[in-house]
């Protein structure tokens, strides 16, 4: 057997820690500020993300909902809401169909996307920008795409400096840990 698993994980370590320093505090902040405005204001923040990106939304919005006492909506885990807009209509309008119910003027909509490209994610942004709302993309540098589409709609892009979609997961997961632990921290919760 040639494969080394010990270099491996030590290479996919490595990676991962180049990656954590290039994180860009200074976006990161900017999301910060926003999440608590959004709190103060007793708006709600929205997540949508496709793809490996639907997974960090729904446990965010688990953990912010429950140990930030902040209102949160995963628009992935509604699953019949979801399947039945993209039966219905297109599966690019799965988010603006539901944010068309739940949206209010002044709501953060927080999109993941690993890419910046998902045209279901792109137009959900699009739509809350239409409606009034702020938003923040947390993307990566897939492919050398600078972050995408997104990147450049959003009032917030967190691009993960990384070419790997797997860094770019892993990032967008250690993000949301932050934002949460440091609303806890901003209010002694």
């Amino acid at each position: 057997m040639g494969f080394n698993f010990r270099n491996f994980a030590e290479s996919y370590v490595d990676s991962l820690v180049q990656t954590l320093d290039g994180m860009p505090l200074d976006s990161l902040e900017e999301f910060w500020r926003l999440v608590e405005a959004t709190r103060d204001s007793g708006g709600t923040i929205h997540f949508i993300g496709n793809g490996g990106s639907a997974g960090t939304p729904s446990h965010s919005a688990g953990d912010w909902s429950k140990e930030l006492s902040l209102r949160t909506i995963s628009h992935m885990d509604n699953v019949p809401s979801l399947t039945a807009w993209a039966n219905d209509t297109d599966y690019q309008n799965v988010f603006v169909g539901q944010l068309s119910t739940f949206l209010r003027e002044d709501d953060l909509v927080v999109g993941y996307s690993g890419s910046g490209s998902s045209p279901n994610v792109l137009n959900g942004i699009v739509f809350a920008k239409e409606n009034g709302c702020r938003t923040v993309a947390v993307t990566g540098d897939y492919k050398g795409a600078g972050g995408g589409k997104i990147a450049g709609l959003v009032d917030v892009a967190i691009v993960v400096p990384s070419q790997s979609m797997e860094r770019i997961e892993d990032l967008q997961l250690i993000i949301n840990h932050i934002i949460k632990e440091a609303v806890k921290s901003n209010h002694g919760l």
